[in-house]
């Protein structure tokens, strides 16, 4: 979590910071996004998969991994999504 801590990184970025399969990043991402559910200090956001070819953007999506194929253009040039650990300041 300390590696997406008010750091934008994508799961392959992740996997050679760590030395893992990008498919175990993956499935860490999961855990995270749910222990982070509950913790009110943080959130977990997620910049979505674009088409590089038609620009469409993968905003429904809910699963972490890369779209194999664009529903629009059907290019498979996607960008990977990007994920985020926003601390939250306290309010007082």
């Amino acid at each position: 979590m300390h590696l997406l801590t008010d750091a934008q990184r994508s799961a392959s970025e992740l996997a050679g910071l760590i030395g893992a399969p990008e498919r175990e990043i993956e499935e860490h991402l999961a855990h995270v996004v749910r222990s982070l559910a509950k913790d009110s200090t943080r959130r977990f956001l997620l910049d979505p998969s674009r088409c590089h070819d038609c620009g469409f953007v993968f905003r429904e999506r809910t699963r972490l991994t890369t779209p194999g194929r664009c529903p629009a253009c059907r290019s498979e040039a996607i960008a990977p999504p990007r994920f985020r650990i926003e601390t939250r300041s306290k309010k007082n």
